[in-house]
Order: structure tokens, then sequence, then C-alpha cells
């Protein structure tokens, strides 16, 4: 199963009105057809504005040989060990009575 994440761009608020279609026409061009990537305003008057872009893609194969190494085991040997330790604690007596009393 391909795994993406979500990615951005920031662009400030000091550039042309050229320079920032130059810049937008180039990062839809660059994008994957499946990217789906969303265009906000963010920022204020005091610290200033940003277009951010948001845009999902593949990982690289840095990121995917990352994830890999520190997410362990798979995870159908993570519920088969789930189901384990839940049977085992089944076996566990269990009194309420001693409980409320405690």
């Amino acid at each position: 199963m391909r795994r993406r994440v979500r990615d951005f761009i920031e662009i400030s608020d000091y550039t042309s009105l050229d320079r920032l279609i130059t810049a937008l026409t180039a990062i839809r061009d660059s994008l994957p057809e499946d990217a789906e990537p969303e265009l906000k305003l963010k920022g204020d008057d005091i610290f200033g504005r940003r277009l951010s872009i948001t845009y999902l893609r593949e990982l690289t194969a840095e990121e995917t040989e990352c994830e890999a190494r520190y997410a362990g085991g798979s995870v159908p040997a993570d519920s088969a060990e789930m189901d384990n330790l839940r049977s085992e604690l089944d076996k566990i007596p269990y009194d309420r009575k001693k409980l409320r009393a405690a």
C-alpha cells in the first residue's frame, strides 16, 4: 500500500504579482496529478502574511527506509500479541466487590 504525506510550500507576501503567478504556475506544473493541492492565506498584519500551499506526495526512498526502521514489527504480529495478552488477562480472577470495599 502506498503511503503519502502532506507537504508545504510557503510564499511570502513581499513579491510582485507577476512573480507570484510565475511561482504558482511552476508549483502547479511540478505537482503530481493526485497531489490534491490547497492554497491558504496565513498570518496577520503584525507578523506578515504568507500563501501556504499544501499537497500530498509519496514518501521518498530515504523516508520509507527510515519509517521501516522505526516501525518495528508488522501490524498482524502486533495484533496477535495483543490477542495473547488479552487472553492471559481474561484468566485472572476479578472480584468487583473487593474493589468497591477498598
